[in-house]
């Protein structure tokens, strides 16, 4: 059976460096680690486009092999050069480790070799090397296995190259025909998809190219039809919850504010409104997810909501995800309410509630009152962070739950805090990260989505430039020219740098090395370190400030408090302040190693300046070189202020894995030949197919085989995941 473990299939050795190194620990698993691509035996990777720093594999005829002697003699190392036509690649292979390569590697003959793809002396090199020899005397087998085949190449890593994998799939790929098949017969047939064995078969052994995009086609339409699946039997289940429906009422809190607003909202403002409070005045629970720039006005967009609620006699609950944007939100939200905030005092308006704030940090006295104000239902808005979600906390009647930046979310922590009403309250997400459509398909598809795609009048524009400091160090002096400038001008100005600096564990946020840094070994800039340096020199004179993660919340507050009053010109801070700080009066921003940061995330940081009247200025310095990928991204940042097309260059060049595995509270991303951007048109059609399938057939009773790869892809993080709420 296809979950029977790999230490019985293949051996414990093997099955160990699978399940640390792959997270593959049954067969089915194994059948579903697909090759990345084919190689023709006759045709090589080209030894021309080997990427920097990744594990490749290459098959290419050896030209020439030499043994140097170093040290005296002492030390030898074998020398190797291999070529396929299209380039030629050095690989080395020291002491000991010489003599059987020596033996094996002649001039002529010719190999599959992987390794890791290095520099030397300027030059690409493979140190070490494994390699498997594809000469008539490797035995007939081989040979043949490798003659006119397509080879596949599967996802390595260190200690399984590609081709030991292969053997392990070998061993097992006469299970496949014991997969059981998820889609429903009659879609198969409606759309001529092979088998699920077939298609196995198929994407590991293919004959031809044509028996590949057979199986890619079969397997991409599983991938997205099961989690449309699932998502759709979430959807069907929350909309037979109950949930109190939640009306304005005339003359109530929500016209009190209305009147109060300075402004108009723009046409977009006033679409979603019109979404969220039809969702709100129906008797199911609102499950929406509300998309907007930085900027776009999402926080009035939720005010709104949260007061429509409290004027039905509910509780909203803003839930955010540091401590510095709970106070932040409070803050802004009490100056746009006024006296409407001042619930239960002398003077308050004759509408007016309570907002109370509720973080981990507060005062013992404070919290008791905030806690209080819940319970008895003072207070019809709370804004806090994780500290909502505590056993402690309990609501008099909790209507709707707004959860700020869902990306920075888990799942499990919004259900927990829907669990706190008497029945399913309503949840609005906010997110400022533009999320493409399919996406938004896959990872939110539990939810419906409204997009504010215009700003409201009054923003001004971004200017956004690269900065290469390596290339053209007398850009970055005009930088600081320019924050000058600024701050003469009566402005203020933001420098961002990726660490803190004062230990070894050196990041506000986790973060993978990539092969740029690895590259280039400088560790990133640090906020204490360019603190000091800007201080002592291109910035000397001005008050120029510190904000990290690691400070204690009061000293956070207390900078951030005077950054916004005014009393700082320049504040040196780490991505703490990527999500929601609002200082109009900011309006440069120099974010340092700019390389180091991803695409969205330095659109989020820029959002933070242009806030004003003023218009913006962002400043993006690098010292990686003109041709680098990491330039690239960074000047696609600079060319355009559109969140939709950045979040689409940033899906294209990272893998969806990370979007969506971050997006689903952590859990890896199940899809393995789905992408989201490119196969936009099979997610779409298998959302409608789900759809039909489980407004059918809520429980999926005639559909046995799909329930149980229901259960596959809902492993038991999963489960929780689509099964809450």
């Amino acid at each position: 059976m296809l979950d029977e473990p790999l230490t019985r299939a293949l051996g414990p050795a093997t099955a160990k460096v699978m399940a640390e190194s792959l997270d593959l620990r049954t067969v089915g698993d194994l059948l579903h680690h697909y090759p990345r691509r084919y190689e023709e035996r006759g045709q090589l990777t080209r030894l021309a486009e080997l990427p920097l720093d990744e594990h490749v594999t290459v098959v290419a005829q050896v030209a020439d092999a030499r043994v140097h002697k170093f040290n005296a003699g002492r030390g030898q190392r074998l020398e190797v050069t291999i070529t396929d036509g299209s380039g030629r690649l050095q690989l080395v292979f020291f002491g000991r480790g010489i003599h059987k390569p020596h033996k094996d590697l002649l001039p002529g003959s010719r190999a599959m070799f992987a390794g890791k793809v290095s520099m030397f002396n300027r030059k690409l090199q493979l140190a070490h090397p494994t390699y498997e020899r594809l000469d008539a005397e490797s035995g007939d087998g081989a040979v043949s296995a490798f003659a006119g085949r397509l080879i596949p190449i599967y996802p390595a890593c260190k200690g399984l190259e590609s081709w030991k994998i292969a053997k392990a799939v070998d061993a097992v790929l006469p299970q496949a025909g014991e997969a059981i098949d998820p889609l429903p017969p009659a879609l198969r047939g409606g759309r001529g998809f092979v088998s699920l064995p077939e298609a196995l078969l198929k994407i590991h052994r293919p004959a031809t190219k044509a028996d590949i995009e057979d199986a890619r086609e079969r397997l991409k339409w599983d991938e997205a039809f099961v989690l449309q699946v699932a998502l759709a039997r979430r959807r069907y289940a929350d909309a037979q919850l109950p949930a109190v429906a939640r009306r304005p009422v005339p003359d109530g809190l929500l016209d009190a504010f209305d009147a109060r607003l300075p402004f108009t909202l723009t046409e977009g403002q006033q679409k979603v409104s019109a979404e969220i409070f039809g969702d709100l005045a129906t008797e199911h629970p609102m499950h929406r997810l509300l998309q907007g720039e930085v900027g776009s006005g999402k926080t009035l967009v939720a005010l709104r909501a949260m007061l429509a609620v409290v004027d039905a006699g509910g509780q909203a609950a803003m839930l955010a995800p540091t401590e510095v944007l709970a106070q932040q939100h409070h803050r802004s939200i009490v100056e746009m309410m006024g006296e409407l905030a001042e619930g239960g005092v002398l003077g308050g308006a004759e509408h007016a509630t309570k907002v109370v704030l509720l973080t981990g940090s507060m005062g013992a006295a404070a919290r008791r009152q905030a806690l209080l104000d819940l319970v008895t239902g003072e207070a019809g808005i709370v804004i806090g962070t994780h500290a909502l979600i505590e056993d402690k906390v309990h609501f008099h009647d909790l209507g709707l739950v707004v959860v700020d930046e869902q990306h920075r979310f888990g799942v499990e922590q919004r259900d927990a805090l829907r669990g706190k009403g008497k029945q399913p309250p309503h949840l609005l997400v906010m997110t400022a990260t533009p999320i493409p459509r399919t996406v938004a398909m896959t990872v939110f598809g539990d939810l419906e989505t409204s997009v504010l795609d215009q700003l409201p009048a009054g923003r001004s524009p971004i200017a956004t430039h690269v900065v290469p400091a390596a290339d053209k160090p007398h850009f970055l002096a005009r930088a600081w020219e320019r924050v000058r400038e600024e701050v003469e001008g009566g402005h203020q100005a933001y420098v961002v740098c990726p660490r803190i600096g004062d230990s070894a564990d050196e990041q506000d946020g986790p973060r993978k090395k990539s092969a740029e840094d690895e590259a280039e070994k400088r560790p990133p800039l640090a906020v204490l370190d360019v603190a000091g340096q800007l201080t002592a020199g291109p910035l000397a004179g001005l008050r120029v400030e510190v904000l990290h993660g690691r400070m204690p919340p009061d000293d956070k507050d207390d900078v951030m408090r005077r950054f916004a009053a005014g009393e700082v010109d320049v504040l040196v801070a780490t991505t703490v302040i990527e999500v929601g700080v609002n200082v109009p009066n900011a309006t440069a921003m120099v974010i340092m190693d700019a390389d180091r940061f991803g695409v969205s995330q330095l659109h989020q940081l820029r959002g933070r300046v242009g806030r004003g009247s003023a218009p913006g200025l962002c400043l993006l310095v690098t010292e990686m070189p003109e041709a680098s990928p990491a330039r690239s991204r960074l000047g696609a940042v600079a060319a355009t202020l559109d969140g939709f097309e950045l979040s689409r260059i940033d899906l294209e060049q990272r893998r969806e894995g990370d979007v969506l595995g971050q997006a689903q509270s952590g859990v890896r991303s199940s899809l393995r030949v789905l992408a989201v951007i490119e196969d936009e048109e099979v997610i779409a059609a298998a959302r409608e197919e789900a759809v039909a399938v489980v407004t059918a057939d809520p429980e999926l009773e005639a559909l046995p085989e799909l329930r149980t790869a229901l259960d596959a892809l809902l492993d038991k993080d999963r489960e929780q995941y689509l099964d809450k709420g």
